[in-house]
């Protein structure tokens, strides 16, 4: 891959220097940016595999590459940039974009490699995760090679099922205690356990061990009949798990090979390196797409460049009436913040303030809006980033509406335009990221050795299609049935899935 990719030189060299000198007098702040640029054939592979050259061979990669190949060839989709959250951070640019198109990039690079850095949910970020995802590659090669590449894709295909039932109080749990607490565990096992698993007694005995050492309901660390004592140097305490997290839960307790909990700790680490990405994709873009637009309108654009640059500028804030566009969404809130904080539309004697016309007029010159819009880049995260700042006036002035698809007309029609059910369904759509809230029960369910999860009803029901489907396959990775309880209709019921069919329990 790193032949297919090359730095930067020349005029784009003049350019990512002047535009990294303005980002740097905006008051930004980032980790050093290295450009490279590519075609458009390498950065759909790079886009497929999340921005990362070397990931583990999986066919979901290939799918994604031939969509987005498709998508650039019948003219639905193009690709300006892409970014990697690390230190330093990498940006990919597409040779064939114009010189404004480049400025445009760069620019909008330089807001997210200083969101990236200074965004509260991202501190925890592994920030070699350029390598760590190469490692992880090789990992799973190596576990192909030996134990067969269709037994190895097929358990990841599993594992990528659960890969949003996740628990985002996890990110505040650095890099630095994740590698001590794996360390612990691997020098332990390489101590009392042979990677053999063809042999039978040594699989049960880890399975066995995992499950007693790491079990947060055990009174305390068990050791097998005829297993000599333990260093107590080498001896894991009992952690706590979080109910959410149930990969991390399927790592330490369930029946599995080495090989499998690796992998399976391994898709896990890569599930919330990408977390903070979901939760805050309306705030990082709006970000990135103000100070792009700031930079090129105040600085870097050329008179004959304005037309170019605001044909491209409309073209990625358009909206759709399918979906919300995180760009324009965040890019008109971080203006309306900066607007409100300018002119003291806050505060207690502004909120109170029932004369509409005395409203409208407004007029404080505070002048803190640029200081707030760092401050909010810095603590919020998508959610509260709404439910704090997305306002009546703002809603009315975008002129929001819910809308509802008519199969008599075939067409999106406008539902409602009531303030408060607009926020409400934004706010829905972003809570969890409009997934389901799935919680660990017990690992021995009605004392069988069964798993019980619960949803945590939210107003939606769940697609029981997709529920089926996920049992599935965490009976799979459990190898004793998975119950799920839920409410229908307003009654509590629980289903079973026993690895042959799902149904209610009775």
């Amino acid at each position: 891959m790193t032949t297919r990719t090359q730095p930067i030189t020349g005029e784009l060299l003049k350019l990512k220097d002047e535009i990294h000198q303005y980002a740097l007098d905006y008051g930004l702040d980032f980790y050093p940016v290295v450009f490279e640029v590519c075609d458009y054939d390498t950065i759909n592979i790079l886009a497929a595999q999340g921005g990362f050259p070397s990931r583990y061979p999986h066919w979901r990669f290939g799918m994604e590459y031939d969509q987005l190949s498709k998508s650039y060839a019948y003219g639905l989709s193009k690709i300006y940039e892409m970014v990697i959250n690390t230190d330093p951070c990498y940006a990919y640019l597409l040779k064939a974009n114009h010189i404004v198109d480049q400025k445009i990039v760069m620019a909008h690079v330089y807001g997210h490699a200083d969101f990236f850095k200074n965004n509260l949910w991202f501190k925890s970020t592994d920030r070699r995760m350029m390598d760590v995802m190469a490692n992880h590659g090789t990992k799973v090669r190596r576990y192909m090679e030996r134990y067969g590449q269709d037994k190895v894709e097929e358990f990841i295909d599993r594992v990528l099922s659960l890969e949003n039932l996740l628990d985002i109080n996890v990110l505040f749990e650095t890099p630095e205690v994740q590698r001590s607490r794996s360390s612990k565990e691997s020098a332990y096992h390489n101590e009392f356990f042979h990677d053999d698993d063809d042999d039978d007694r040594s699989t049960h005995l880890k399975s066995f061990m995992r499950s007693k050492l790491f079990n947060p309901e055990s009174e305390g660390p068990e050791r097998p009949e005829g297993l000599d004592e333990q260093p107590s140097s080498y001896r894991p305490k009992p952690t706590y798990i979080s109910p959410r997290d149930i990969m991390m839960y399927l790592v330490e307790h369930a029946p599995l090979k080495e090989w499998q909990a690796d992998i399976l700790a391994i898709l896990r680490e890569e599930a919330y390196y990408f977390l903070p990405q979901r939760m805050t994709k309306i705030m990082n873009e709006g970000w990135a797409s103000y100070w792009h637009s700031t930079i090129m309108t105040k600085n870097a654009l050329k008179s004959s460049e304005i037309i170019d640059f605001s044909d491209k500028h409309a073209g990625v804030m358009a909206m759709s009436r399918k979906q919300i566009n995180p760009y324009k969404i965040g890019i008109e809130m971080m203006r309306d913040i900066e607007y409100r904080w300018d002119t003291g539309r806050f505060g207690k004697e502004y909120n109170e303030c029932t004369d509409m016309h005395e409203r409208e007029n407004w007029n404080r010159p505070t002048r803190q809006g640029r200081e707030k819009i760092f401050e909010v880049r810095k603590s919020h995260n998508d959610v509260t980033f709404i439910d704090e700042f997305f306002t009546r006036e703002f809603c009315e002035r975008m002129q929001m509406f819910t809308y509802k698809y008519n199969p008599r007309t075939a067409r999106f029609e406008i539902d409602r335009r009531d303030f408060e059910a607009i926020k409400a369904k934004l706010l829905m759509s972003l809570t969890n990221f409009g997934q389901p809230v799935i919680e660990i029960e017990s690992g021995n369910f009605a004392n069988r050795g069964e798993l019980h999860l619960i949803h945590r009803h939210q107003g939606v029901d769940l697609d029981m299609g997709y529920a089926s489907d996920t049992l599935r396959n965490i009976q799979a990775i459990w190898s004793r049935p998975v119950n799920l309880t839920t409410i229908q209709e307003g009654k509590e019921v629980t289903f079973v899935h026993d690895g042959k069919e799902f149904r209610p329990l009775k």
